[in-house]
């Protein structure tokens, strides 16, 4: 079930026209900032569907930049972020593409500061909601609409219950996880969503664990 009251179908508080082609598009941005956990200094943002077709008319092009520049959907600077973003040396590339897609509202967001990059595709499947369907070649299933971790791992042994041991240990409560990997023995990604923000000084520990290769949060 994707919405739990008519508040969720009636869409969040927000800057611009529609909560599918707006507001959830901001939120696709924040999430990819967030999880990037910097400001870039490049993004090309590939648009498909429907976000292809209607993104200027719609504000999906403004709303997904303020999400990169870590605005919510209710931020009045969304509607001038295009202008924000060049003032800060964000330079944005727009494509429309024809592929095919499983969700007509689809963004793929790569982006990067000269040092890290990151790709990053997610959904605005309506009411503002929005889903990350893949990060840097991982598959998921993220919502982005409530805290969460992201681990990538190396796919050994104890490294999934060395990452919950410290959670249960500082009483936080882990709502959804899931593990996916390339190859048995290679890379994996942890997602796990939980019931309250992460402090920073927790994610220090977590990273220190053995087989973490990097770690990021998505905050609410």
């Amino acid at each position: 079930m994707k919405y739990k009251s008519v508040f969720d179908i009636i869409g969040p508080v927000m800057i611009g026209p529609s909560s599918s082609h707006t507001a959830g598009a901001a939120r696709i941005g924040r999430a990819a900032r967030n999880l990037f956990g910097k400001e870039p200094t490049w993004a090309e943002i590939h648009l498909y569907g429907s976000f292809a077709k209607t993104y200027r008319g719609h504000g999906t092009d403004v709303a997904i930049v303020g999400g990169l520049l870590d605005f919510d959907t209710d931020d009045t600077r969304i509607k001038d972020a295009l202008d924000l973003a060049k003032d800060k040396g964000l330079k944005v590339s727009f494509y429309e593409e024809d592929a095919a897609t499983e969700h007509p509202n689809t963004a793929r967001i790569k982006m990067g500061d000269g040092k890290d990059e990151q790709e990053l595709v997610g959904i605005s499947i309506g009411g503002g909601k929005v889903e990350i369907t893949e990060l840097n070649g991982f598959e998921l299933k993220l919502s982005g609409n409530h805290p969460a971790i992201l681990v990538l791992h190396s796919d050994r042994y104890g490294a999934i219950a060395s990452i919950t041991q410290i959670l249960a240990k500082h009483e936080i409560n882990i709502g959804r996880m899931e593990v996916s990997r390339k190859d048995v023995g290679k890379e994996a990604m942890m997602v796990i969503e939980v019931d309250q923000n992460v402090d920073d000084s927790i994610m220090e520990e977590l990273e220190k664990r053995e087989h973490i290769l990097q770690i990021a949060k998505i905050v609410d």
